[in-house]
């Protein structure tokens, strides 16, 4: 599942080297000191204006296949699948690659335009093969953009800004999903479907100005990996079984797994019951549903950032999951559509809780072993089989039982989540006491 260094350049070496030359991204790093305000801004709107392009045209695919090329159900499901299985598989790669090359803006320059490139070239596209193909190349290219922005916010921040700063990530991301998600919706109502690709090119635009805007001096890319500086410091990655033997950070992929197992379906869901309720809200509802959590993942994300490193991890993480099981049961108080999105509105608590200390708890427990990126590619691939996992899980339970039931099994496995949370993860945070079952400091490895 892991491989080293070396490879992970080949397939985008010589993008890279484009990019470098087209942009200025040539990659200098020094010791990191405290970020200046303008590098603070730069990935503050690196983040904004990346939340509209990193995973590509999303929903918009599904309705600009129906609506335009007049597809059929199956045929869309099928090139979302594979998309999807792509990105899948891709995460712990782009990870590794994160964390062995230097050129990090590079990196996003290239993944920018590829996601983009292949969503523009659709108008012209109608076969199922080219529009899988292009639709693949889009999420390989776009399973870089997390690994790359948490390494070099660790690289320009360092270890003990690191929590604040990916607060302010995640209040940028959620804010600028909101704001795109508003723009489409009006555009695409007064111009038709085929605006969302104009939106997603300007957004691009954005981002490279964006990254170009990131002092490549300012990120260590030492720091960036997970390496330390200092006396007590190694230049050279710990072995990758090290990782496999961290029982926390394995009892952590576990409850992330968990928490996405029961998540990703409960808006799906929402939007069945709502379609059943009254198909012509179903649409408008569903919508405000996405916009009014990502705004109250705003909060929750700078409230993770300010207070994470005075009141812990933990006690963060046990809101956030318990929030899960709260709204399954909740979904079967009432079939009152204001009911629902209200409900809804907890999702906003729980995953924006959960997206801020991710990356946060990963750099906790790999802190000086040089593989933050590819742990965190590792994680995402797991929680990623818990959140596909999801629907299939729903439907089955929906078909034979019934909505409520379907809800109550999703807050039941949401519930042992909270409770594997609460009894076998420790608190991570770098000033707490080492558990026993906390990895000890890594040895030097060799590649």
């Amino acid at each position: 599942m892991f491989t080293d260094n070396g490879e992970h350049r080949l397939c985008l070496i010589a993008g890279l080297a484009i990019a470098n030359h087209a942009f200025g991204l040539s990659e200098v790093s020094c010791l990191n000191t405290k970020p200046l305000p303008s590098q603070r801004r730069a990935l503050d709107w690196l983040n904004f204006f990346l939340a509209d392009v990193r995973d590509g045209l999303g929903p918009y695919l599904a309705i600009y296949l129906l609506a335009v090329h007049h597809w059929q159900p199956a045929e869309i499901g099928l090139v979302m699948s594979l998309a999807g299985i792509t990105a899948l598989l891709a995460q712990t790669p782009a990870g590794a690659l994160t964390d062995s090359t230097k050129a990090k803006r590079a990196v996003v320059v290239v993944a920018a335009l590829l996601v983009t490139g292949s969503c523009l070239l659709l108008p012209w596209l109608s076969s199922f093969a080219a529009v899988a193909i292009t639709q693949t190349v889009g999420a390989l290219a776009g399973s870089v953009f997390a690994p790359a922005i948490a390494a070099i916010s660790l690289g320009i921040s360092g270890p003990k800004a690191f929590t604040r700063r990916v607060g302010r990530n995640e209040t940028f991301n959620h804010a600028g999903n909101a704001c795109s998600a508003l723009l489409a919706g009006g555009l695409a109502y007064l111009f038709g479907p085929v605006v969302v690709f104009y939106l997603m090119a300007f957004m691009t635009v954005a981002s490279i100005v964006a990254v170009a805007r990131v002092d490549a001096a300012a990120i260590d890319h030492q720091l960036a990996r997970g390496l330390d500086h200092g006396p007590g410091g190694d230049d050279h990655p710990a072995g990758l079984k090290l990782l496999l033997h961290n029982r926390t950070l394995l009892v952590f992929a576990v409850c992330c797994a968990l928490f996405h197992l029961a998540n990703a379906a409960m808006l799906p869901l929402v939007s069945q019951k709502l379609s059943q309720i009254d198909l012509r809200l179903a649409t408008p509802f569903t919508s405000a549903c996405i916009v009014a959590a990502q705004l109250v993942m705003v909060p929750m994300a700078l409230l993770v950032g300010a207070k994470a490193e005075h009141w812990g991890r933990k006690p963060f993480l046990l809101a956030g999951f318990l929030i899960l099981p709260l709204r399954g049961v909740l979904y079967m108080v009432s079939d009152n559509p204001f009911w629902l999105v209200g409900v809804q509105l907890l999702d906003g608590i729980g995953a924006g809780i959960f997206g801020a200390l991710f990356p946060i708890v990963v750099k906790d427990l790999t802190e000086g072993t040089g593989r933050f990126s590819v742990s965190l590619g590792a994680l995402t691939t797991v929680f990623g089989v818990g959140a596909a996992l999801s629907p299939g899980i729903a439907g089955l339970v929906v078909q034979n039982a019934g909505y409520d039931t379907a809800f109550l099994t999703l807050a039941a496995i949401a519930g042992a989540a909270f409770m594997l949370v609460l009894v076998a993860l420790p608190e991570t945070h770098p000033g707490a006491s080492p558990s026993p079952s906390s990895t000890p400091k890594p040895k030097p490895a060799g590649h």
